[in-house]
């Protein structure tokens, strides 16, 4: 690997679960973006059978959203990953750090997170702003691990998901074209009444969008999409999600088929427990929630498919 970089940072906390539940969490990268505030999106290849992997990840950092490419050694007998940046998002100019995993003195676990960076020109303000970003998004992700540990056994219970599909008879770049030109959807969609797209960078959209619910009211969504075109795939994570959802991630995926392009919405949703008695009434349970999640979030979702469906198939090519 590439040599330590010359400055530094360390975040730790105690953690009431075992250590092996601990580790599994840190390992599983591919569901940081469910877990963690600051991840959008991971994806993942596998090397050197599965002690090695490639992480492309997307995340917000002091407001901004940055992308980089990692590499990690896995070390699941010694509880203890690695990390280096293969390609980095200015101001950073080189990173690394370790994920420690050990038994705490009193019990439970001690996960000791370390950092070493080098800033672009190791110019001040650049140092800064690594040092803010890295201490933030630390102690998010410390808070959140530790959190999900030590409820790991109702994980199962609180984190779904579910998709609807639809079958388009038109061409696949234009049902794609539908779901990437959202800043459309106002004309396009009678639920979305605004809709601000921003894209500073390609292929990352900042999106705030204003929908009509059936009682009359509206409700703000603020969101995080990643596209990829050449996959005819869209992945998104809402930055604040609605009141009964500590975290709401999803994914729009496109494939022609001998019947047409289906077009699939997928949703994955942690409950926000706290939140259920307060917005349901006393008597709702995390079920109800799921139910209640599962028809307006799959409502919105069919309402947009089905247009998409109406749409492409008359002015498509």
């Amino acid at each position: 690997m590439a040599p330590l970089g010359k400055h530094r940072t360390t975040h730790e906390t105690g953690i009431d679960a075992p250590p092996a539940t601990v580790y599994r969490i840190i390992a599983g990268a591919r569901q940081w973006p469910q877990h963690f505030a600051p991840s959008i999106h991971v994806e993942r290849e596998d090397l050197e059978d599965g002690a090695a992997e490639r992480l492309r990840i997307w995340a917000s950092a002091n407001g901004e959203v940055k992308a980089w490419t990692s590499r990690r050694e896995l070390d699941e007998a010694g509880l203890r990953i690695t990390f280096r940046q293969e390609v980095s998002s200015p101001p950073v100019a080189s990173m690394g750090g370790t994920w420690t995993v050990t038994e705490g003195p009193g019990g439970g676990s001690r996960l000791v997170l370390t950092h070493d960076f080098d800033a672009v020109d190791d110019a001040p303000e650049h140092v800064a702003w690594i040092t803010e970003a890295t201490d933030r998004n630390s102690k998010a992700e410390l808070a959140n691990i530790k959190e999900l540990a030590e409820n790991w056994e109702r994980r199962d219970e609180l984190v779904f998901s579910f998709e609807d599909s639809v079958v388009v008879e038109g061409s696949l770049e234009d049902a794609y074209g539908f779901l990437h030109e959202a800043a459309l959807w106002p004309g396009r969609l009678p639920h979305v009444v605004r809709l601000d797209l921003q894209e500073d960078v390609e292929n990352i959209q900042l999106m705030s969008m204003d929908t009509l619910a059936k009682d009359g009211s509206t409700h703000l969504t603020e969101s995080v999409r990643v596209c990829f075109p050449e996959q005819r795939r869209i992945v998104y994570k809402q930055l604040v999600p609605p009141s009964l959802m500590a975290a709401h991630t999803g994914e729009w995926t496109l494939r022609r088929t001998g019947a047409g392009v289906v077009v699939t919405s997928a949703h994955t949703v942690t409950v926000k427990e706290s939140a259920v008695t307060r917005v349901l009434g006393p008597g709702a349970t995390v079920a109800s929630a799921r139910d209640f999640i599962r028809a307006a979030a799959g409502g919105n979702s069919r309402a947009t498919l089905n247009l998409l469906k109406e749409y492409v198939e008359k002015h498509g090519a």
